[in-house]
């Protein structure tokens, strides 16, 4: 693999660019005290009280602000050098959220475990998420937005699970939920002395590697012929990395994105060889994470810092993704090809499939857990049960209809058979403009909350589309831009949660995709909305099937090719809007449904939309009664349950020979 960045001009004295932002940091350090009531008594005891703060809370958060930055520069630095992937980090290769999966699971399962080795426990779960990551992208030969995809879905199935495992302890989410949005809050220099000790640590074995990390810029064969073994010479720096980057998610929770931006500022600003990256990138990474807690301190309401800077960190990393983006010259693969297998008879298979749903509505309706054990209801218990289960079952089939026709949609739009609306970051997107409708509107109705959902949904699909054209994505890098619109999204949700508010519960419950509450009224709603949406589109069978082949082919045969995409792009949006709005932002259900549909043979885009409605309503409702059961008397929300399943799925696909047929 060659060197996946393009040749940009270095910055004119960068250096003095880094040192003015390094003096911005330190005045805000200085300006953002915050402000304490007048205490009663003296004046010593105040000035007192004072001293103690400053040394035991401000002081150690600034410490502990520089020495995290550096040590994920150093870590990203090192694993964009073992990789040769310029968007390699812990974020992007899903080590932060596999270290908070492992001290959650430790916290609940084995707080003893936890108690003695929260670093241990942080690296072992770090390490087996890269390694997943690294398994699942070798047959394409690691290329740097495939691993980067990869590792963004194990980074959010890790953070699903996380949510399922924290529900169903309800006792623990308060702390896990503060603990894991990477607040650097400090009462003393414990954190600080054990984040100098790693990072002296890390920059000592870094200074042993930089041999070795030399010779990896060079193409495999060149580098086994200077005497490099690889295996060993990458295993050992992405080993360091990891334990770099687990050890600060373990002290002070996931600080997003600070690997990826400082060695990058580096490179842009010049810096070319690796043991001057090594040393630029902790220097920057000090200086970018001390400058935003010293942001977050500052600028919002009331000079308090409500805002945590792991959120904080998250809404700079998508837009520093989609800039790289386009300065990635790395080849890409095309997108996996369409089933050649057709059904001879497709409708007659699509009344199979609506048959077969009739399985797991009886099993919802029927098969249930009580405490004492699994119980059938019938009779009176059945009539009993009926108005809570029944508004739930619609509820959750309608939105797996919803998604999986509005992944249908994306995917002939971008011709690209793993698109969806949650992997393109479309859920989430209407996830922010639901919120700006609740922070907004004291009590918004349902029509207000749906639009405000639809609106953020549509912003979503025409940057998306937008970058597309501009920039000349291939199919991958198109997944990856939609991914980190989706990971810009995720954060400026965790913002307003981390806000509090009025809007900040119900937001809360929206992100869980939870059904338990849904009602005749919701029932309703939903059930109208998959008829008025999905029952007009197998009309619109032509331009599924000719827009996949391209805007030149499309004029050709003609179809207004931009015309048709808008119209289909904004019934998209209110499809995933009106469901997101059931089963939250991470399902991945409009990632399975069509996927299925096509390798059931399902080619024509009117037949695939139809059945990957069916899939879809069917699996959402599966999952549904899955959340329902598999914890009780706790309920895990389908969304969440669902992105258990599809997040899998999609890392399988990635896995797959690019050569093979889908």
């Amino acid at each position: 693999m060659a060197e996946a960045v393009r040749a940009v001009p270095p910055a004119r004295h960068p250096w003095r660019l880094w040192a003015a932002l390094a003096a911005v940091a330190a005045a805000l350090f200085i300006v953002a005290a915050p402000a304490r009531p007048a205490l009663p008594g003296d004046a010593e005891a105040a000035r007192a009280l004072a001293s103690v703060l400053f040394w035991q809370a401000r002081l150690p958060r600034a410490a502990v602000a520089l020495l995290a930055g550096a040590a994920l520069g150093l870590a990203g630095a090192l694993l964009q050098r073992a990789l040769r992937n310029p968007i390699a980090d812990a974020s992007t290769l899903g080590i932060a959220s596999g270290a908070q999966l492992a001290l959650t699971l430790a916290a609940v399962y084995a707080p003893a475990l936890a108690a003695a080795s929260r670093s241990g426990v942080a690296f072992a779960g770090g390490l087996v998420a890269v390694a997943l990551v690294l398994a699942a992208t070798w047959r394409r030969g690691l290329e740097p937005v495939t691993v980067g995809l990869a590792g963004m879905t194990l980074s959010l199935v890790a953070a699903a699970l996380g949510s399922a495992i924290v529900l169903a302890n309800g006792e623990y989410v308060m702390s896990l939920f503060i603990w894991g949005a990477g607040s650097l809050h400090q009462q003393g220099w414990d954190v600080a002395m054990s984040l100098a000790a790693r990072l002296a640590a890390g920059g000592l074995a870094a200074a042993v590697l930089v041999r070795p990390l030399a010779l990896l810029g060079l193409d495999d064969a060149s580098a086994r012929s200077l005497g490099l073994g690889l295996a060993a010479a990458r295993a050992a720096t992405i080993g360091v990395a990891v334990w770099l980057a687990a050890g600060v998610t373990g002290e002070v929770g996931i600080i997003g994105f600070v690997g990826l931006a400082a060695p990058a500022f580096a490179r842009l600003g010049g810096v070319r060889t690796p043991s001057a990256v090594l040393v630029a990138a902790p220097l920057l990474g000090a200086v970018l994470l001390w400058l935003t807690d010293g942001l977050v301190r500052v600028v919002p309401l009331g000079g308090t810092d409500a805002l945590p800077t792991g959120a904080a960190t998250g809404l700079l990393g998508g837009p520093l993704l989609l800039w790289l983006l386009p300065r990635l010259a790395m080849g890409e693969r095309p997108a996996p090809p369409a089933a050649s297998r057709r059904r001879p008879h497709p409708w007659r298979a699509i009344g199979l499939l609506a048959a077969a749903a009739v399985v797991p509505i009886a099993i919802a309706l029927v098969l249930g857990r009580d405490f004492d054990g699994w119980s059938l209801a019938t009779g009176t218990l059945f009539v009993d049960l009926l108005p809570f289960r029944l508004p739930r079952l619609v509820v959750a089939g309608a939105a797996g209809a919803l998604l999986a026709a509005a992944g249908t949609l994306l995917q002939r739009l971008t011709g690209n058979p793993l698109a969806g609306p949650e992997v393109l970051g479309v859920s989430a997107g209407g996830g922010v403009g639901l919120a700006a409708v609740l922070l907004l509107a004291a009590a918004p109705g349902s029509t207000a909350m749906l639009a405000g959902s639809a609106g953020g949904a549509v912003a979503v699909i025409a940057a998306v589309l937008s970058f597309a054209a501009r920039a000349g994505f291939g199919p991958q890098r198109l997944l990856l831009a939609g991914v980190a619109l989706g990971a810009f999204c995720l954060a400026l949700i965790a913002a307003v949660l981390a806000s509090g508010g009025p809007g900040a519960f119900r937001l809360l419950v929206w992100m869980s995709g939870s059904t338990d509450t849904a009602g005749p009224g919701e029932a309703a709603m939903a059930l109208a909305a998959a008829a008025v949406l999905i029952g007009p589109v197998p009309l619109l069978g032509r331009w599924l099937d000719v827009l996949p082949l391209g805007a030149a082919v499309g004029r050709s045969l003609g179809v207004a090719v931009v015309a048709s995409r808008a119209v289909l792009a904004l019934v998209a949006a209110l499809m995933v809007a009106t469901a997101a709005l059931a089963v939250g932002p991470l399902s991945l259900v409009g990632l399975i449904g069509p996927h299925v549909a096509r390798l059931l043979g399902f080619a024509r885009g009117a037949q695939q939309l139809v059945a990957a409605s069916l899939i879809g309503a069917e699996l959402m409702i599966a999952v549904d009664w899955l959340g329902r059961v598999v914890a009780f008397p706790y309920q895990i929300p389908a969304g969440l349950v669902a992105a258990l399943v599809g997040g899998p799925y999609l890392v399988w696909l990635l896995r797959r020979d690019p050569g093979r047929r889908m």
